[in-house]
């Protein structure tokens, strides 16, 4: 009981971004069967668009967001990942209106994804290092990433 609990702590905030995600899935297809049953054609292209748009990278927001959380650090990546659901909010919401609302928040949402892609990269990199050669930085990565998570919300 005890080991299952140690592993709960270590995953815990990315499991409650995930469900938060899953609560953010299910509003947009709520929005989408509401627009569809109101007989606006072009409303309901624009959410529907704007709908697998988000579902398109919803796939690799996951995959990178537990592989940057389990490799480095929970903390940051799940940062990284509410920040990611915030901007796809932002995006979603701004199509609903016109297409070029929707670009802030296109443009923005790179940051997080990308940032996940460098601790899984980072991540890898010291795994190997540390299996190879025996030298592992993991409290120096935690403590990195920690920082740097911070910068994302520069503008």
């Amino acid at each position: 009981m005890e080991t299952s609990k140690v592993i709960v702590e270590h995953i815990f905030l990315l499991v409650i971004v995930t469900l938060f995600s899953v609560l953010q899935n299910a509003f947009f297809a709520v929005k989408l069967e509401r627009e569809g049953k109101g007989g606006n054609a072009t409303a309901f292209e624009r959410v529907s668009c704007a709908v697998r748009n988000c579902m398109d990278a919803y796939p690799t927001f996951l995959a990178v967001m537990w592989c940057a959380g389990l490799c480095v650090s929970q903390g940051p990546a799940a940062f990284a990942g509410i920040l990611y659901l915030v901007v796809r909010q932002k995006y979603f919401v701004g199509y609903m209106g016109q297409t070029s609302q929707s670009t802030p928040g296109f443009m923005f949402g790179k940051r997080p994804i990308f940032f996940l892609i460098l601790m899984c990269m980072v991540g890898i990199l010291n795994y190997l290092l540390g299996h190879f050669y025996g030298r592992c930085y993991k409290a120096q990565l935690e403590t990195l990433t920690s920082v740097v998570a911070a910068l994302l919300l520069i503008p």
